[in-house]
């Protein structure tokens, strides 16, 4: 950077900085919104032509900086995240001047006509929305072998630790916190993909309760297991962002069954580092099998830290519903209404207005599109769309059923648990099924570099809960390492 007060904050304060931090600085003036704009733009051009973890940058990006900038100085600032740069997932409307393509050329030319509710509450709390980030095409709902990260707009993203699998299907925005190219960024999961990601790329990642974030805005999957989410390095930062997005949308009806209708400050509780009086279950097989003797090591230091902290630790209870096949049946009957309605609504411009428009577009542009086929895509298409066939119902209420009353909160009350630890990201699919929380959050580094992780799971919107265990975790711990990035 030709700046060379920005050249020294650029390498040696910004890539490990977390909200307090920048805050700290934005408010004592030693940094601007626009200063942090220009690191992360610098950063992103610099680092991402391997990673390809960024589709675009906010072309006003520098403008709203500039903007916060004043209003800090005049009114002061609206929130933490005031003037600070936030990336989101390719599949997350903003009504400004980038796409909305879940990753697709074949919505490559679309713009949102405005804001998604996730994108209103970031504005609305000060954030910079610097730009979108790549990630599996369709949330990987479109093909059986697709490569997690790989989308026909964006290219395969890659994991910046090393040759690892990067995780999806938010893979740009795990790879491009991971490589600090913002602050944090909004991901998306029907099942791991906000989890997994994390997990590959050393993060802190929530995957909130099914109704505590509305979706309002966002290309969908399956309405009754999709949700917006954080990912950030640290709990905190992760926290504050759930602070943020969260909230009450008469447009979506699920975030109605949230009991708590004036929000609540996730990173105001995590100041405790003891977990004294908290009982945690730890999911023993089949959650740990086929995973190596250091993922297996990792895990079992994660259990002595806990008890080092304070909790009680309760070992290999009992999930009734742990070895049963929960099947995507309900991804493909849901994908195909939802779907329909999401571009249904899109300004007339767009001419895809229905997932037989997708099909269709894919099958004209074999080359382009179909590397990996779409035989997900034509699977749901057959589908009436009316959600009123009986394998449909019947695979919904068998999914809630295993996964709440014969899953978590079987385990949550036969142990009288506050939380579920499980290794990596096993045991997502059963949280996603069920609509219930999990964090997940760094627990250290295989010999040849690869991340590992554990994950808290809870029952529906226990997120304060599984915050307080993961924020004493982490915090006992420090495992997370920046990757070594190379241009």
């Amino acid at each position: 950077m030709e700046n060379p007060k920005l050249r020294q904050l650029h390498d040696e304060w910004l890539q490990e900085a977390t909200i307090e931090d920048i805050k700290e600085k934005l408010d004592s003036g030693e940094v601007t919104s626009v200063d942090l704009v220009h690191m992360y733009m610098n950063r992103i051009a610099n680092y991402d032509n391997n990673l390809r973890s960024v589709l675009e940058i906010n072309p006003d990006a520098l403008h709203i900086a500039s903007s916060h900038d004043i209003e800090r100085k005049v009114h002061g600032p609206r929130s933490v995240l005031h003037g600070i740069p936030i990336l989101l997932k390719d599949n997350i409307d903003t009504g400004d001047k980038t796409h909305t393509s879940a990753g697709s050329l074949a919505l490559a030319d679309h713009y949102a006509a405005k804001d998604s509710f996730v994108a209103s509450q970031l504005r609305g709390a000060g954030a910079i929305l610097l730009g979108k980030t790549n990630m599996t095409e369709w949330a990987n709902f479109m093909a059986f072998d697709m490569p997690s990260g790989y989308s026909s707009r964006g290219g395969q993203t890659l994991n910046p630790y090393g040759e690892f699998d990067v995780g999806g299907s938010s893979s740009g925005s795990g790879a491009a916190i991971a490589a600090n190219f913002a602050l944090a960024a909004i991901g998306t999961e029907t099942s791991g993909s906000i989890l997994n990601p994390s997990l590959k790329n050393s993060l802190v990642g929530i995957k909130p309760t099914v109704g505590l974030v509305s979706r309002t805005g966002v290309i969908p999957i399956a309405h009754t297991q999709d949700t917006p989410g954080p990912m950030a390095r640290t709990v905190k930062d992760a926290a504050y962002l759930l602070s943020a997005i969260a909230g009450v949308d008469e447009k979506d009806p699920v975030t109605g069954t949230n009991p708590d209708r004036k929000g609540i400050d996730y990173a105001s509780n995590l100041s405790e580092t003891t977990l004294e009086g908290m009982r945690i279950g730890i999911a023993g097989s089949p959650f740990t099998e086929r995973l190596s003797k250091h993922k297996l090591a990792l895990a079992d230091q994660a259990l002595q830290v806990l008890k080092e902290l304070g909790a009680e630790i309760i070992e290999d209870i009992n999930i009734p519903s742990a070895e049963e096949k929960l099947g995507f049946d309900v991804l493909v009957y849901e994908f195909k209404p939802d779907l329909n309605a999401y571009l249904k609504a899109t300004s007339r411009s767009n001419k895809i207005r229905s997932l037989s428009d997708v099909i269709s577009f894919n099958n004209e542009n074999p080359g382009r599109m179909l590397k990996y086929d779409q035989k997900l895509l034509e699977a749901s298409e057959k589908t009436s769309g009316s959600l009123m066939e009986m394998e449909y119902v019947q695979a919904l209420e068998k999914d809630q059923y295993l996964s709440r009353a014969k899953g978590i909160d079987h385990a949550l009350e036969e142990y009288n648990l506050d939380a579920i630890l499980f290794p990596g990201d096993r045991g997502s699919e059963i949280a996603a099924k069920a609509g219930y929380p999990s964090v997940i959050v760094p627990a250290g580094y295989v010999p040849n570099g690869e991340p590992f992780g554990i994950m808290f799971t809870g029952t529906a919107f226990s997120e304060q809960t599984l915050l307080k265990v993961a924020y004493a975790y982490e915090q006992a711990t420090n495992h997370r390492k920046a990757p070594k990035l190379e241009k």
